[in-house]
């Protein structure tokens, strides 16, 4: 089964939807773990340019340059804020056991409404195979948006104003709502296939969302939309 799933494709970009379980672009450890940018640029026989990554645990929409000029115009869409990402994620309720009474954590209770929305700052700093909260780390910015209950589980909306490794993740973390799945930031449970049917880590990405500017000069609509649960 080929780990190829496209969504879009135009002259300087294709859009995917990449499986849990598979990597953005090569490792650095050169592992043999399915890579879906090795495998774009077998099949279209061109050089490819990833123009943002989702982690190996993490499935959903992802977008590739298919030329030079593809990928310098997008190296700062992101920082200029010229498109917006949105993720979807399962938790369970507000649970600060898997933090080590030590370690710095948001500990606030929050009482959650649906539709409630929270704008979340860190610093965030890479470590070897996780991120952690230190003060000498890069500004972090995301807004969190709790959409409701979704069986036995908590369902948020995600956006990343600011694109560190593993913000997301961390994110929900510290604030007691760790994703379920994900054992490296404190998930003691394991996912429900019937309840989250995509593998992998109960987070998602779902859309991309571009600016004006973008659309014209690139002939983008103006979202781009993996499929998610109904």
């Amino acid at each position: 089964m080929s780990i190829v799933n496209l969504i879009f494709e135009n002259n300087d970009f294709i859009a995917c939807d990449k499986p849990a379980g598979v990597l953005s672009v090569p490792d650095r450890h050169k592992s043999d773990r399915p890579c879906l940018g090795l495998e774009l640029q077998k099949q279209k026989g061109i050089q490819i340019f990833p123009v943002h990554r989702l982690d190996f645990e993490v499935s959903g929409l992802i977008l590739f340059a298919k030329n030079s000029r593809g990928h310098k115009a997008s190296q700062d869409w992101f920082a200029k804020k010229l498109l917006q990402k949105k993720y979807k994620a399962l938790t369970l309720k507000q649970d600060f056991s898997h933090w080590p009474e030590n370690v710095k954590a948001a500990r606030e209770k929050i009482d959650l409404t649906a539709g409630a929305e929270f704008l979340w700052q860190m610093k965030i700093m890479r470590g070897k195979r996780r991120s952690f909260e230190s003060a000498h780390g890069d500004h972090s910015e995301t807004k969190a948006i709790y959409v409701g209950e979704r069986e036995q589980y908590y369902e948020w909306d995600m956006y990343p104003i600011t694109g560190r490794s593993h913000q997301l993740r961390l994110e929900l973390s510290r604030h007691g709502f760790p994703i379920v799945g994900d054992e490296l930031y404190g998930s003691k449970i394991k996912l429900d296939n019937a309840a989250w049917p995509f593998g992998g880590i109960a987070l998602r990405a779902v859309e991309i969302t571009f600016n004006k500017q973008i659309c014209q000069e690139f002939d983008f609509p103006v979202v781009l939309s993996a499929t998610y649960i109904k």
